[in-house]
C-alpha cells in the first residue's frame, strides 16, 4: 500500500516529477470523490436532521463548500475524516428561517475554481431569504453561469449579475419556489445537478428539462439523482433528459464516500504507460462515478484489467495502442487519456469533448500547446483532439493553467519524459492536494 506519511510535503512550486526506471508496481489507495462530497454536503445542508459524512476528500473545492454552507447557516464540524453537520435552519414550510431572513449583512461567498461551488450554491443562496454575494478566482470569472442565472430568475430568484458570469449578487427579495423549468445544459451537467440538489427544498418542488440534444457528463446526473434517493427525496425521469422532483426535505445523511476515481485514474494509467502493474484499493464493484469509465479505456489501450473485493488492478500492454474513443460522458478524464495517447503507437481520437473549453481552463487549446512544446503531433478540433504518439518527448516545462488535471497529465508523461518540469504543481489541491506525495510513493521501489 503506498504511504504518504514519511515523504515531503506536497510539492507547490514547479515540480519535476520522477521518472519511471523501469515497470511501475504499486498499490495505490485515494481519498474520497470530490463529486460525491459536494453533494452530500449540499444535501446535508438541506436535510431535515443531521448528517454524518465519513471518509470525505479534504482538498479546495470542498473545504469551499464546507465554508460556503457555512456561511449560508449550517453547522459543520470536523472529527479526523468525518463530518457531523446540522443543516441550514429552514422553517417546515420549507421558507428561509425567521432569524435568516432578519439578518441585514450580505453574506459572502468564494467559489475559487470549483464548478460545484459556483453552480450548485446559488440556487440554496436564493432560498434563504439573505443577500448573498458570489465570487472566485479570476478564472472562475470566465466560467459559464448564464443557465444558472437565466434558471434561477425564470423559479422566482433576484440576481445581479454585470457579465451573467461570477461575481453576481442573490437579492433577498428572491421567492424561489419551483415549478415547471427548462433549460439548456449543453454546456455542463452540473447546471442540472446544482437544480436537483435544491430543488426538495422548493416549495412546488421541480419538473426540470433538458432543452439541448445531449448533456455532457450525463454520469454526474446520474450520481445526483442516486444521492437524492439514498436521501429520501422523491425523484423521477418519466422520460430521458426530464426530471420530477417532489417538496420535501431530505433524511439525514450517515454515508462513507467512495474513494475519486478519476483521481485515481491517473494512477491506474501509470500502469499502462510503463507496461507495468497497479491496484487501485477499494475501486468500488457499483458506482455512479465517472471515473469508473477508465476500466474500459484501458483496456482500450491494450491494458488488463480485473476488479475484485481488493480493488481494481490494472496491468499495461507491452506497448500502448491508438484510439478512438467518445469521451462526452467522462470528459473529465481526458488529460489523462491524452497523456496515453501521447505515448501510444499512431493516431488516436477523442472526441466528444467541446464542453472542455469551460472547464478550468479551456482544456483543448491547453493541451494542444503543451504537447506541440514537447514534441507531439496534435490537431485541435471544435470539440475533439487528434493526438499522434511518439517514443520521442522532449523534456519542457508543462504549464497547468490552474488546472489539476492538467498536473495529472504532465505527471504520466513524464514517466517516460526525462527532464520534463510540471509548473505549478500546487494547483493540483483543487481535488488531490496529497498527489505528488502519492505519485512519488508509487514510484518508490516497494511503495
Amino acid at each position: 500500500m503506498t504511504d504518504i506519511s514519511t515523504h515531503t510535503p506536497p510539492a507547490t512550486g514547479d515540480w519535476q516529477p520522477p521518472v519511471a526506471g523501469s515497470t511501475v508496481s504499486a498499490t495505490v489507495s485515494v481519498p474520497g470523490s470530490k463529486s460525491l462530497t459536494n453533494r452530500y454536503l449540499i444535501l446535508a445542508a438541506l436535510a431535515s436532521s443531521g448528517s454524518d459524512l465519513r471518509g470525505w476528500l479534504r482538498s479546495r473545492d470542498t473545504l469551499l463548500m464546507v465554508e460556503a454552507l457555512r456561511r449560508l447557516g449550517a453547522v459543520i464540524d470536523e472529527d479526523g475524516d468525518e463530518l457531523h453537520i446540522e443543516p441550514i435552519p429552514f422553517t417546515g414550510g420549507n421558507a428561509p428561517s425567521d432569524t435568516a431572513a432578519q439578518d441585514p449583512e450580505p453574506i459572502a461567498i468564494d467559489c475559487g475554481l470549483a464548478g460545484t461551488v459556483m453552480r450548485f450554491i446559488p440556487p440554496l443562496a436564493a432560498l434563504t431569504g439573505r443577500e448573498v454575494v458570489l465570487d472566485g478566482d479570476e478564472q472562475a470569472r470566465v466560467r459559464p453561469m448564464a443557465v444558472t442565472i437565466k434558471s434561477l430568475r425564470e423559479i422566482g430568484a433576484s440576481i445581479t449579475s454585470t457579465e451573467n458570469t461570477l461575481p453576481m449578487t442573490i437579492h433577498a427579495d428572491s421567492q424561489l419556489r419551483g415549478g415547471h423549468l427548462g433549460i439548456d445544459a449543453s454546456a455542463s451537467s452540473q447546471f442540472i445537478s446544482g437544480l436537483l440538489l435544491a430543488a426538495p427544498v422548493m416549495p412546488l418542488g421541480l419538473e426540470l428539462t433538458n432543452t439541448a440534444d445531449t448533456v455532457p457528463s450525463r454520469t454526474h446526473v446520474d450520481m445526483t439523482i442516486e444521492v437524492l434517493r439514498d436521501a429520501g427525496v422523491d425523484i423521477s425521469e418519466p422520460e430521458p433528459e426530464r426530471w420530477i422532483v417532489e417538496p420535501g426535505l431530505p433524511r439525514g445523511l450517515d454515508v462513507q464516500v467512495e474513494p475519486d476515481l478519476s483521481n485515481a485514474a491517473a494512477f491506474a494509467a501509470a500502469a499502462a504507460a510503463t507496461g507495468g502493474s497497479v491496484t487501485i484499493a477499494d475501486w468500488p464493484a457499483h458506482t455512479t462515478q465517472a471515473g469508473d469509465g477508465f476500466r474500459e479505456i484501458a483496456e482500450a489501450f491494450g491494458a488488463t484489467v480485473h476488479l475484485d473485493r481488493d480493488g481494481l488492478h490494472v496491468q499495461g500492454p507491452d506497448r500502448l495502442t491508438s484510439v478512438d474513443l467518445d469521451l462526452s460522458a467522462v470528459g473529465e478524464l481526458t488529460p489523462v487519456v491524452s497523456a496515453l495517447a501521447a505515448l501510444a503507437e499512431g493516431t488516436s481520437h477523442l472526441r466528444g469533448i467541446g464542453h472542455l473549453r469551460g472547464h478550468e481552463t479551456d482544456r483543448l487549446t491547453a493541451l494542444t500547446r503543451e504537447y506541440e512544446a514537447i514534441g507531439v503531433d496534435v490537431v485541435e478540433h471544435p470539440d475533439a483532439l487528434t493526438i499522434t504518439g511518439t517514443a520521442q518527448l522532449r523534456p519542457a516545462l508543462w504549464h497547468t493553467y490552474h488546472d489539476h488535471r492538467m498536473v495529472m497529465a504532465g505527471a504520466i508523461l513524464a514517466l517516460r519524459n526525462d527532464g520534463m518540469v510540471i509548473e505549478n504543481a500546487g494547483t493540483v489541491a483543487k481535488t488531490l492536494p496529497a498527489f505528488t506525495q502519492l505519485w512519488e510513493a508509487m514510484l518508490t521501489p516497494g511503495a
